[in-house]
């Protein structure tokens, strides 16, 4: 610690180590790691509640084509914005909070990070791999054993899906408490 005089008074008072000013883009990026990271939590979601759930009703060849389309659809500028945003600038502000001595906002950053790490991880090594293979099965409508084809995928997929929705809601969570940490730190 170290010691200043008071302006008023001359008595001691001890003070901590000096913080750079904080930037005005500091919480903004933030900000927009909280947002990128809570679409890919929704998209996720939506996914676990209603997408899969819904395809869970139909006939083996309307899952199976109807998942190759999903598939094809989501392979989209708006789509890769959010999914490499929500790393890009979830690890920006990790660096970002730590630099300015920020640590406990940083601190719930990089949990948030880790987190998007898993769902990443995830997505990479599970379910993009089921993506390819269901693609290559080709049109179902020329696919002898649909039903084995689907019953590679359906329960795999669904499951990975939920974990990757729970990894990136709980990001979401710990991005939150960053953010009201910042602002906290922000104002002092």
């Amino acid at each position: 610690m170290n010691y200043t005089r008071e302006a008023v008074g001359g008595h001691p008072r001890m003070s901590g180590p000096r913080r750079p000013p904080v930037p005005w883009w500091a919480a903004p990026l933030l900000w927009l790691g909280m947002v990128s990271m809570g679409l890919m939590a929704g998209l996720f979601y939506a996914f676990a509640v209603s997408v899969m759930p819904g395809l869970a009703r139909t006939d083996d060849r309307t899952f199976v084509f109807a998942m190759q389309r999903i598939n094809q659809a989501i392979e989209n500028p708006a789509f890769a914005t959010t999914f490499f945003g929500a790393f890009l600038f979830t690890g920006a502000s990790a660096f970002v909070q730590y630099r300015l001595g920020m640590r406990a906002a940083a601190r719930w950053v990089v949990a948030g990070l880790v987190l998007y790490v898993v769902a990443l991880a995830i997505t990479m090594g599970v379910n993009v791999p089921l993506n390819e293979r269901l693609a290559s099965a080709g049109d179902p409508s020329k696919i002898a054993d649909l039903a084995a084809v689907r019953e590679s995928f359906e329960g795999v997929w669904v499951t990975t899906n939920t974990v990757r929705a729970l990894a990136c809601t709980l990001a979401l969570g710990c991005l939150g408490r960053a953010l009201t940490l910042h602002g906290r730190d922000e104002v002092r």
